[in-house]
């Protein structure tokens, strides 16, 4: 349905609240039908909220895809966990998204379960459910709302695009009316410089899981749009010591040449054109602790 073609248009802010790797990048992208959020093993991939949009019905659903809630100890950590704090107040509803598959799902959204607004709607969702037992998630789903008073609850499988079609029908419902506030063919509000940085940023977790901590940082540094439709991108990956980038541009510069094509395939993709990518590594020390970096990557320092 087209933006225009309705009186009773629909348009609902709804963020997603869970601990790391409970899914809910994956979720977004599963929703939303393309990838607008980076993905990784590594916890804590997600760092600046990341809308993802989409229409459903006769609704325009905006989704926050909030960085994981943890205990922070670092600087980014803090802004990291402040800004996923932050969406849950501006939001018209919440899913909380919990990783059914965890060791002690209860233990684990704990601080989670204390802090759930009772503004607006909020609804459970477990995600990875094809991995688990029935009657094990229907106790699990029974201990969640003996703690909390949800809406409603789903049991999905992001990754298999499982028991989606009701929690977006559900959304829709809740949704409040109102014309939408983006165009209908938008996927996500994140600039396209952004957008480059986190799908290179995802390939260096991708291919370096083990071997670099998190604080690691892209920034593209150009953008140049080509007459026959192409684009040159020039990006500098920031690492904060000289051993980090040794790991990042490997032997011969291997390592780094890997990281660029996959970078570049995805972007072609993302951008249905041709890309040429340029990568670089450069040590600055502390990246982290300086105020103009958390600017970069649209968090509070």
């Amino acid at each position: 349905m087209s933006a225009s073609d309705s009186s009773e248009k629909k348009c609902g802010f709804i963020a997603i609240v869970g601990v790391p790797n409970a899914g809910k990048s994956t979720l977004t992208n599963a929703l939303v039908g393309t990838k607008v959020s980076i993905v990784s093993r590594k916890v804590q991939t997600t760092r600046t909220r990341v809308m993802g949009i989409l229409a459903h019905n006769n609704a325009q659903l905006i989704l926050i895809d909030t960085p994981g809630v943890f205990t922070p100890k670092k600087t980014l950590e803090r802004a990291m966990v402040k800004a996923a704090w932050d969406a849950l107040p501006d939001a018209d509803m919440i899913l909380h998204l919990v990783d059914a598959t965890a060791k002690d799902p209860a233990a684990e959204n704990a601080e989670i379960l204390e802090r759930l607004p009772s503004g607006q709607p909020v609804f459970l969702v477990l995600n990875k459910v094809d991995k688990v037992n029935k009657p094990d998630l229907l106790a699990l789903a029974q201990g969640f709302n003996e703690r909390f008073s949800y809406a409603a609850t789903f049991m999905v499988s992001s990754l298999k695009e499982q028991g989606l079609e009701a929690m977006l029908d559900t959304l829709a419902e809740h949704s409040p009316q109102g014309p939408w506030m983006f165009d209908e063919d938008q996927v996500s509000d994140m600039p396209l410089r952004l957008m480059a940085a986190e799908i290179t940023r995802e390939k260096i977790f991708e291919r370096l899981h083990q071997e670099l901590p998190y604080e690691i940082m892209v920034e593209t540094e150009s953008w140049e749009e080509y007459e026959n439709s192409s684009v040159k991108i020039s990006q500098v990956i920031f690492v904060q010591k000289e051993s980090q980038k040794g790991i990042v541009v490997g032997k011969g510069g291997r390592t780094i040449k890997a990281i660029g094509e996959a970078a570049r395939k995805d972007l072609e993709q993302q951008l249905e054109r041709r890309v040429h990518l340029k990568l670089f590594a450069k040590v600055q020390e502390n990246w982290s602790e300086r105020a103009e970096n958390y600017r970069l990557i649209g968090l509070d320092f």
